[in-house]
C-alpha cells in the first residue's frame, strides 16, 4: 500500500523553537534583583523583588524582556537592619510603597517567569543576578518561609554578571562593569531592585551576545 505524502501544511504550522530553549540547555535566564533588610537571609526581611526574564530578538540576540516588580512586607520573625534601609533609601510606611505578604510577591513574580518559559519552549528558570547567590538565598529563604510549591527556579545553580564581568571586562562592581560594556549607569538610582535588576539583564545580554554561539549541545549533565 502506498503511503500517503506528509502534509506540508502540517510541518508548516509548527513554530520554530525559540533560541532560548536549546541556548543554556533548557534554561530560561531571569534576571533578579532583591532589596533586603539585611545580609543574613534567614533571619533578615525580604523588603523588594524584580525580575526580569531574558528574551530574545528578531536575530536572535539576547534582550532583556519585561520587568516585574513589587515590595515586600517584611515577613513575620524577620529582622531588618536600620542600616540597610540607609542604603537602600527604603521607607517601610511610605504610603506609596503598596508592598505585598511574602506569598503574593512571590506570586507576583512566578508568574510572569513561567509564562516566559512557557513562551520560549523551557523546562526552568536559572537566576542571573550580580552575586547571584545573595539574590538567590533570599529568594530560596521566602519560598521555604511560604511553603511555595510552584517555584520555577533552579534551587542552586545561577549566571553571575560578577564572574561574567570579570571574564570579559575586568570588572566586578557593577557600576564599572556597566561603563566599561559602554552601558549607561547611573549610580544615585542604584539599590533599587528594579534599576539593579534591568541594568544586570542589560550587561548579560552584552556579554552572552558578544560569546560565540555553540554549534551543537555538549550532552553534559550538570
Amino acid at each position: 500500500m502506498e503511503m500517503p505524502a506528509p502534509s506540508t501544511h502540517a510541518a508548516a504550522s509548527v513554530p520554530a523553537p525559540s533560541p532560548l530553549a536549546t541556548r543554556f540547555r533548557g534554561y530560561l535566564p531571569v534576571v533578579v534583583d532583591v532589596e533586603t533588610g539585611g545580609f543574613d537571609w534567614n533571619r533578615h526581611a525580604l523588603l523588594e523583588i524584580a525580575a526580569v526574564p531574558i528574551d530574545v530578538d528578531a536575530d536572535g540576540r539576547l534582550v532583556p524582556g519585561p520587568t516585574t516588580s513589587t515590595h515586600v512586607v517584611p515577613a513575620p520573625g524577620t529582622e531588618i537592619d536600620p542600616k540597610s534601609l540607609e542604603v537602600t533609601g527604603i521607607i517601610l510606611d511610605h504610603p506609596f510603597r503598596d508592598a505585598v505578604p511574602e506569598r503574593a510577591a512571590l506570586d507576583r513574580v512566578f508568574g510572569p517567569v513561567r509564562e516566559a518559559m512557557k513562551r520560549h519552549g523551557c523546562q526552568r528558570a536559572i537566576l542571573v543576578g550580580h552575586n547571584a547567590h545573595f539574590d538567590l538565598n533570599f529568594l530560596n529563604a521566602a519560598v521555604a518561609r511560604c511553603g511555595h510549591k510552584r517555584n520555577p527556579f533552579h534551587p542552586f545553580s545561577v549566571f553571575d554578571t560578577v564572574t561574567l564581568a570579570g571574564v570579559a571586562y575586568g570588572q566586578t562592581v557593577l557600576g564599572r562593569a556597566m561603563h566599561a560594556a559602554g552601558l549607561e549607569w547611573r549610580g544615585e538610582e542604584a539599590h533599587s531592585a528594579v534599576y539593579d535588576a534591568e541594568k544586570t539583564a542589560a550587561l548579560f545580554c552584552k556579554i552572552v551576545n558578544a560569546w560565540p554561539r555553540p554549534h551543537a549541545a555538549d550532552g553534559g549533565s550538570t
